[in-house]
This record gives C-alpha cells, structure tokens and sequence, in this order.
C-alpha cells in the first residue's frame, strides 16, 4: 500500500488527523515573516507525515483530493483568524491546483475559499492564491477569468514553481501574479551550468518587468540564501529558516539570520565594486598614456589608425583582458576586434570594423555618463557569446568622440 493509500486510510478509519502546518516567507526588506505557506499534513501511528504524495497521486479521485484540501484550508484559515501579530499580521498562501480551481467554479459559480474568507472575516489582501504547478487543458482565458475573481477580492496571486514543468511564460503572461515563485534547484542547477545561470537570472528581469515580487523557495544553505539575493529576490522560503511547523512565530524571529545575510552580501559586494573601480581607474591611465604618446592631435578616423593606436596598448594590458576594439560615440566601431587566445596571443578580427552597437541597452546610458568626463565604467558581470567566461567591460573615453571596449574576466563572477 502507497503512502497516500496508507495514510488516507488511517485519516478514514479515524486513526488518524488532518492539520496544516505553516513554512515562514520571509522578507529581505522588513526582514520580518511576511506570510505562511499552508501545507497539508496528517498525524499517522508513524508519526506526522506530508500529505504532498496523497495530492500528486492521480489514483485518488480529484474529488477526495479537492475535499481534504478545503477541510485543511479552512483549518488554516481559522488559525489566521485567531492569530495575533500585533502590529505585522502574516499572510496566508493556500496552494490551489488550477483544475480545481476551474472545476469547481464551472460546477458550483462559487470559489470556496472567497465563502471562508467572508465566514472567519479575514482581510481579502491577507491571502495569496498560490497557483501550482499542473497541466491545465482548459484555456489560460478559462483559467485567468477564475483567477480574476479572487483578484478581485483583493486577493494576492502566485505562480508557483516557476521555470519548471508547466508554469510557462503563456500561464504567467495570461495571469499576470503578484509574485513568481522559484525553485531553488534552478538556482543549484546554475552552479555548475551557465545556461541555467542565464535562466534565473531572466526570471528575474521578468519579475521586475511585470511588476511582479519575486520569491525563492526551498533556501537550505547560506549559499543558496547568498544566490538569492543576488538574483533580486524580495521573499525567501526554506529549511535555512524553518521547516512547515505547526504554530506560527514572532515576526521578526528570524531577522537576525536575514540581517548577517545582507551584511555578507553587500560586504562582498562593496570589496568587488572597489576592486573594479581601482581596475577602471588603472585601464583609462593606461589608455590616456598611450593616447598622449601616439595620436595626441588627431582622432581614430579610419581602421588603420584605430588599430594601430590599439596594437601599441595591447603590451600593457593585464592577462585578464581578452578583447579591446575602438567605437564611436554614435555607436559605429572603428577598430578590428583584438582577442585573446588561450596561449595569450592576440588575434585581430577586421570583420567586425564598422559594426553599430548603439542598439545593445547599455551604450547609449554609457555614451551619456561619459559626457564631459575622463571616468572609465564599468558594466556588470555577464557571460562573453564566445568564451562563456564570465567578463565584465570597461569602457574608457579616448579623444572627443571615441571609446574604448575592453573586456576582462571577471576573477569572482558574480558567482
């Protein structure tokens, strides 16, 4: 007998108790319990047990699924109804799969969970209806009109497990959450996979796009903690903090362990974008003495000058840097691509002469900070299309109307 059969029939035999238990959410910002997930468990002769495999188990009738669901809502519910948070009331997340979501109201034109709202007089803005993950085959129409309604109440959405499985980009576009959940294994999987770096990072993004929150479930470690706020995640989720338990705790229990986490997170931060600035500073001295030497009253109007001015910098820069090429102010590069291969030799790529990067999204805002100044920038850690190294690019104002590119491993990678 499967564990859901086995402690299903304990529960019907009456050997047994449904209970939520609550996991804390918790806020990098307030550094406070923002909210509780509610997560079903029962009370076996073996002791107290998930009741996660008796949802994820398709032999057991949705409709036994969907009834012990609302019997441990409405526990959970009742207990947020009777809590007292002074000051910092959590919210509740209830977990909703999207077929029941949309069987019951095509069935019933009721949502269950809006009628418990109203008989324990709790603040419709107190709830987050966690959308998980599911195949849905009705259409994200259908299911976007039924979430609506507890938007409309005032009700709070997320999309779970994003990146994963079913929660696509149609549901979250169609849906459009309050707060994406992301599951800490992506985050694991970037350790050792730069794709995956790439894709977490784009939630990110997507997050901030929409106007969404983005939340990372499933922190363990002190590292998985350090790569969620570095990721932008506003709320953290996990065994780092708290297992599900069945009580609810102080708000600002656990500030003290968010708190050393920020503080190691922008230490680190602060000691990188000094070493950076000191690296700036040390290429556009470089550059600036070359230019004085070489070409002190004339600009790189052609190829051959751009390149020429570049293969005479190319001995004084350091063994970091692995591409430098000549641009414009209006975008048009005027150099060859000089880069370095792995035995250290530089090798020039006249192809790329006459390129116009004023279309990628960071030149323009680099054009402007340079106006009127002699201060190098530098861009953020990003992986190079070619090398995959993680490289940031230095950008040194050079004559009236140029700029220097030049590309540089990153030693920390923002990693």
């Amino acid at each position: 007998m499967g564990l859901s059969s086995r402690v299903w029939s304990q529960y019907e035999s009456g050997t047994s108790q449904l209970m939520p238990y609550y996991q804390p959410v918790l806020a990098l910002d307030t550094r406070r319990i923002m909210g509780y997930e509610a997560l079903g468990r029962i009370q076996t002769s073996e002791g107290v047990r998930s009741l996660g495999p008796f949802f994820e188990d398709k032999t057991v009738p949705m409709a036994e699924q969907i009834r012990v669901d609302r019997l441990l809502r409405e526990k959970a519910m009742a207990k947020l109804a009777a809590s007292d948070n002074g000051a910092y009331p959590p919210m509740l997340f209830l977990n909703l799969k999207p077929s029941w979501i949309y069987q019951t109201y095509s069935e019933t034109g009721e949502l269950p969970t809006l009628r418990l709202l109203d008989k324990y007089g709790i603040d419709p803005r107190r709830i987050v209806i966690e959308i998980t993950e599911e195949a849905f085959l009705g259409s994200m129409e259908q299911l976007r009109m039924v979430v609506d309604l507890y938007r409309q109440e005032g009700c709070s959405i997320a999309i779970d497990d994003v990146g994963s499985g079913f929660s696509n980009m149609d549901r979250i576009a169609q849906i459009q959450p309050n707060l994406l959940k992301l599951d800490i294994h992506l985050l694991q999987e970037s350790e050792g996979h730069i794709g995956y770096y790439g894709v977490v990072r784009s939630f990110s993004t997507l997050a901030e796009q929409i106007g969404a929150s983005l939340l990372v479930e499933g922190v363990e470690t002190e590292q998985d903690l350090q790569r969620a706020i570095e990721i932008g995640a506003r709320y953290v989720q996990g065994y780092l903090f708290s297992p599900a338990e069945p009580e609810f705790r102080p708000s600002f229990y656990y500030a003290s362990l968010i708190e050393a986490g920020l503080e190691r997170r922008r230490s680190r931060m602060i000691s990188s974008e000094r070493y950076w600035s000191v690296e700036a500073e040390k290429l556009r001295l470089v550059v600036e003495t070359s230019w004085r030497k070489s070409l002190v009253d004339q600009e790189c109007e052609t190829q051959e000058a751009a390149d020429t001015f570049i293969e005479g910098l190319l001995p004084g820069l350091e063994s970091s840097c692995i591409r430098v090429y000549w641009c414009r102010e209006d975008g048009i590069q005027m150099s060859s691509n000089y880069r370095r291969e792995s035995n250290g030799v530089w090798c020039r790529e006249a192809a790329f002469c006459g390129s116009n990067w004023s279309w990628r999204p960071y030149f323009i805002p680099i054009s402007v900070e340079m106006e009127g100044g002699a201060r190098a920038f530098v861009s953020r850690t990003y992986t190079d299309l070619n090398s995959l190294d993680r490289i940031r690019t230095v950008s040194v104002p050079v004559g009236e109307h140029g700029i220097m590119f030049v590309d540089i491993i990153d030693p920390e990678g923002e990693r």
